[in-house]
């Protein structure tokens, strides 16, 4: 039998990355849903801000409730251990998703699936030039292409129109900050717990999210059950696929496994087609097209080459 750690293998890794993509990619519509039930409207960043706020409190609270259960001990962090979680917080949660609201909100879904796509190229190049984790090379740059073909494909009905810096401007800057906060859970993932990380950043981020948008004036006016089903429901995702995403950092290289999330945008736009009036042109051969495009630029990044062929870009 190998000796290989059980995360590292490949028919472990990719069931639980489409996993994460697949909840990840629930969000797009689910997020728009969620401020319709509640009635935000899209140019309320405050309540947006608050909205989102509640939203990561739970899903830190759920993560670190989960994770005890599952590790038979209270997930209590360290003294040394707040600073982390709270630099990783400013990145995972603060940054990226207070751009991400108040840029969702003044796009489309499609055109945020796509610009959200480069956070892969973004990761792999932080990682690579900033944190120096791995090499950046033509085979991961060329996987990089293929994959992005295929997210560009599935959405060209829905990238037309202008460009807002609140609004496309605001979702790339929330995808800078993923790539930020990728290399961060790579790096102190080395000593620490990954859910213990994963879930106390989310209750800062949250709680200081959540405090921005209500000083800022920010209020939830409408609560019903499909909002508050809603806000649970995108709660879950968060906790779940950020301590699977995490836990699959720590053990692969970040190229490895943010090169899955090209797969987010895919199922984005499925389930916008399906739960919004967001329609798009791209009929069944074009999904299939790009399900193969990025398909393919996932195994050009993951290929094991030759010893000696591969050429390297230098981060130095």
């Amino acid at each position: 039998m190998s000796d290989k750690p059980v995360l590292t293998k490949k028919i472990v890794v990719i069931p639980l990355t489409m996993l994460c993509c697949l909840l990840w990619g629930s969000a797009f519509p689910c997020i728009k849903l969620g401020c319709g039930y509640s009635k935000i409207a899209s140019d309320d960043a405050c309540t947006q801000i608050l909205y989102a706020g509640l939203r990561f409190t739970l899903a830190g609270i759920l993560a670190l409730l989960i994770g005890s259960v599952i590790e038979r001990r209270l997930l209590i962090p360290k003294r040394e251990t707040f600073p982390k979680a709270a630099k990783l917080s400013l990145f995972q949660t603060i940054l990226q998703y207070t751009f991400f609201y108040i840029g969702l909100s003044r796009s489309t879904g499609m055109k945020s699936s796509v610009i959200t796509a480069s956070n892969v190229f973004l990761s792999i190049i932080v990682a690579a030039l900033v944190f120096r984790t791995e090499k950046l090379t033509l085979r991961k740059i060329a996987g990089c292409l293929i994959g992005f073909s295929g997210v560009v494909l599935i959405n060209l009905s829905g990238i037309g129109g202008g460009f807002r810096f609140t609004g496309e401007g605001f979702v790339f800057l929330s995808a800078l900050s993923y790539a930020f906060s990728a290399g961060l859970i790579k790096r102190y993932s080395r000593t620490e717990d990954t859910v213990l990380l994963s879930g106390w950043q989310f209750v800062l981020g949250g709680i200081f999210m959540t405090f921005l948008g209500f000083v800022a004036g920010g209020r939830i006016s409408v609560i019903n059950t499909k909002g508050v089903m809603m806000l649970i429901y995108l709660a879950f995702v968060s906790a779940a696929a950020f301590s699977i995403w995490g836990i699959l950092l720590k053990h692969n290289p970040v190229s490895m496994i943010s090169v899955f999330g090209f797969m987010n945008p895919v199922f984005g736009v499925i389930l916008s087609y399906l739960l919004l009036s967001e329609r798009s042109d791209a009929g069944l051969y074009r999904v299939a097209v790009a399900l193969i495009l990025v398909a393919a630029g996932i195994i050009t990044v993951n290929l094991s080459p030759k010893r000696g062929s591969s050429v390297k870009i230098k981060s130095e």
